[in-house]
């Protein structure tokens, strides 16, 4: 298996300190319908950020989208939390008595997703997360690649008048992402096993969902189209974006939307065919080794191997798994002694 190229830099099982082990991946995120990226309300624009548009010509600046790195890490994590959820692999924290919850402030510390991505507990303790991910650019300039997009709430006769006649006041312009957008981002992987590797690159691609009002747009694809082992990260999302936005100028006399798909995977795997030259790369995967190991992983997500490859990762964390500290009960003077709380009537 193409696995087998990456143990050196992989964790024969977890263990809590670092040992400068990385694992690099480069993902094209494609945007297959209307998308919404932005950190504020209804109305706001997308998030974006003015950039050097290629990696030589330092003067042409133009306005990227940015896909922000908890716009990609929440998604992928809810994904395979879904699968923890269906096999009871979510543990409970015992200081609140509830099941391990993203955003609650009550991580179970015990679980995959808390061993993998991290944790931080307000009552102390916490994790870092092992899977790094970095803002992800688009290729082409924001103002090829936004429109606009009317809102309206039409009541139950069809119309924007109600019964008396009085107009819906529910009308609105908002932004939105073409389908189309090309998206490219380094996902590095700190000290992982090989199981955790599967877990970690089975989210990416499992997930097809991003952006607000994803219950009705967002839909994305994900490809790896690299995988890198090392003793340090690979070069940022935004310099593999300059590289391949600057080999498609090179080849092509007028870049504008849509890009063909199969020409940003060309641009990408030419302009990362040199990183293995990079100090502290060490191994690219082939081609062919690459599409061994996402095959090995849809194995491990199958049917029919899905349930025996989680519970496996799960238990290789039993030996390092603690119970989070209760606090300690209270004591107080009566009558000259000191009693606890607990024992008191």
């Amino acid at each position: 298996m193409s696995i087998n190229q990456l143990t050196s830099f992989l964790a024969p099982t977890y263990e809590n300190f670092p040992k400068g082990r990385t694992i690099g991946l480069v993902v094209l995120r494609t945007s297959l319908s209307e998308l919404i990226l932005r950190t504020e309300g209804s109305g706001e624009p997308m998030c974006g950020e003015f950039v050097q548009a290629g990696v030589t010509d330092t003067k042409k600046i133009i306005p990227r989208l940015v896909m922000t790195k908890r716009k990609q890490t929440a998604p992928d994590r809810r994904r395979g939390r879904e699968f923890l959820r269906a096999y009871d692999l979510l543990h409970i924290n015992p200081k609140e008595g509830s099941i391990c919850s993203l955003n609650t402030n009550a991580p179970c510390e015990m679980c995959i997703d808390c061993f993998l991505y991290g944790f931080a507990a307000g009552g102390g303790g916490a994790q870092k997360s092992r899977i790094w991910t970095e803002d992800a650019f688009s290729i082409l300039p924001a103002t090829d690649t936004i429109g606009d997009r009317t809102i309206n709430a039409l009541f139950e006769n069809g119309t924007m008048r109600d019964e008396k006649g009085t107009a819906s006041t529910a009308l609105n312009t908002s932004e939105y992402i073409k389908p189309g957008v090309h998206f490219l981002d380094v996902v590095t992987l700190k000290d992982v096993t090989d199981d955790e590797l599967r877990y970690a690159i089975g989210n990416i691609l499992l997930t097809s969902r991003y952006g607000a009002v994803s219950s009705r747009i967002g839909r994305m694809e994900n490809q790896i189209l690299g995988v890198f082992g090392g003793i340090t990260e690979l070069p940022s999302s935004l310099e593999l974006v300059q590289g391949v936005y600057e080999n498609l100028t090179h080849s092509a006399a007028l870049l504008e939307h849509p890009l063909d798909s199969n020409a940003v995977i060309t641009a990408t795997q030419q302009v990362i065919s040199s990183w293995i030259n990079k100090r502290g790369i060490s191994v690219q995967l082939s081609q062919t080794e690459l599409t061994e190991l996402i095959a090995d992983v849809d194995q491990h997500w199958s049917e029919s191997d899905r349930e025996t490859f989680l519970k496996r990762l799960n238990q290789s964390y039993e030996t390092f798994r603690k119970v989070p500290a209760t606090a300690e009960p209270k004591k107080r003077k009566s009558k000259g002694k000191e009693t606890t709380s607990e024992t008191e009537s």
